[in-house]
């Protein structure tokens, strides 16, 4: 598999791994309400795929990260 980072990625490249990723009802730039992820922060090249994991994994908004649940292994 080749890598995902956003370094070894072009943003249409980013989109299309987020499309293929969540399906045909994603619709890029909108539509990730449903996932808990903003997933444009990604394609806009801003966060890595695993940064977004983790932060909805510790179960706090991405807009506030001050909120983020106590015993989270984030770093």
């Amino acid at each position: 598999m080749a890598s995902i980072l956003i370094k070894d990625t072009t943003r249409e490249q980013r989109e299309q791994i987020v499309r293929e990723s969540l399906g045909d009802d994603y619709d890029v730039g909108c539509g990730y309400e449903s996932t808990g992820i903003n997933y444009q922060l990604y394609i806009d090249g801003i966060k890595e795929l695993r940064e977004l994991n983790m932060e909805a994994n510790c179960g706090f908004e991405v807009a506030h990260p001050e909120e983020r649940k106590s015993g989270c292994n984030m770093m």
